[in-house]
């Protein structure tokens, strides 16, 4: 009997030990875009960060269709972090249903602006396609429906002037399938909207004869924020000898307001302790910078980042 006893409270000793633990466990799950993109391995990156530099964190990296999916699941609380492009996080905290918000997103939160999009445009050589203009009648793919980089297509042929009507033929595919068209001469162009040094281009660009399509600055201003000017730089891919101008779109970092104060801190903190480790996982992560983190958010910054950004004298 009393050996039945001492036996019982062993075990309550150990449910009872092992609770704080399990309630300690902090699950943190990163939702990025394809694999072929930039937001997968620098995913990857944060995740190893966190697991290792979060007391009790479990993380997890998840492959989505990226931004506007990535938006709606935090809003749902299927996920504690996620890369997501300036101008589908604005169109989640106005709720704009056309692009695929049927509310507003109001849970959001901001952790960090980080490296600016650069639409990419690359065609085969032999299509003749040098500019925007020079895309109609031609086929091309404008990546996943609804998703980041479909909505930056959109809002490039409408400050150019041109629909998706003027072109001969729209694919919604992500980077890697688009770049298997082309390779197999199925499509003209790609339009992908990542960081510089896209994993899939520079496989299209060692087996094509690619041409990058020229967007003019007077694009960029047309379409104003989040939207800037940008470059691609001379030597950026296989066989690319010129500069070639075309607009950015910075990218955020966004968690929920449900993500605790302590952890959204942590998660700053250890984000921009490690850019080392995230530059030697995607070259895009070189455009991170901490000054440049608490400008030009559509939604409100987690207060658990904002303790780190006050900390840091930047607010």
């Amino acid at each position: 009997m009393f050996r039945s006893f001492k036996l019982g409270a062993l075990v309550a000793g150990a449910i009872a030990v092992s609770t704080p633990v399990a309630q300690a466990s902090e699950f943190i799950n990163i939702l990025t875009g394809g694999t072929s993109g930039v937001y997968y391995p620098l995913g990857v990156a944060l995740s190893d960060i966190y697991a290792k530099g979060i007391d009790g964190a479990r993380t997890q990296v998840q492959s989505t269709k990226a931004s506007v999916e990535n938006l709606n699941l935090l809003q749902q609380g299927k996920g504690e972090l996620a890369f997501a492009l300036g101008d589908s996080v604005k169109y989640a905290w106005e709720g704009n249903a056309e692009v695929g918000f049927k509310a507003p997103l109001t849970k959001l939160r901001a952790i960090a602006a980080i490296y600016p999009n650069v639409i990419q445009i690359a065609a085969l050589t032999d299509s003749g396609v040098k500019t925007v203009a020079d895309l109609k009648g031609k086929s091309l793919s404008v990546g996943a429906a609804k998703s980041g980089t479909e909505l930056n297509a959109r809002a490039i042929f409408d400050a150019s002037g041109m629909s998706y009507d003027d072109l001969g033929k729209l694919e919604y595919l992500p980077f890697s399938e688009s770049v298997e068209l082309l390779k197999n001469r199925q499509l003209d162009a790609t339009l992908q909207s990542s960081g510089l040094g896209n994993a899939a281009l520079k496989d299209l660009s060692t087996s094509q004869a690619i041409t990058f399509v020229s967007v003019p600055a007077d694009v960029a201003a047309s379409l104003g924020a989040p939207y800037v000017a940008s470059t691609i730089p001379a030597g950026t891919y296989e066989g690319q000898a010129e500069d070639v101008p075309t607009v950015a779109v910075v990218n955020f970092l966004v968690t929920h307001e449900d993500v605790s104060d302590e952890v959204a801190y942590q998660m700053t903190k250890l984000l921009f302790e490690n850019l080392d480790t995230l530059k030697a996982a995607h070259s895009a992560a070189a455009g991170i910078l901490i000054e440049e983190a608490v400008k030009g958010s559509p939604i409100p910054l987690h207060p658990g980042a904002e303790r780190y950004y006050k900390e840091q004298g930047l607010l």
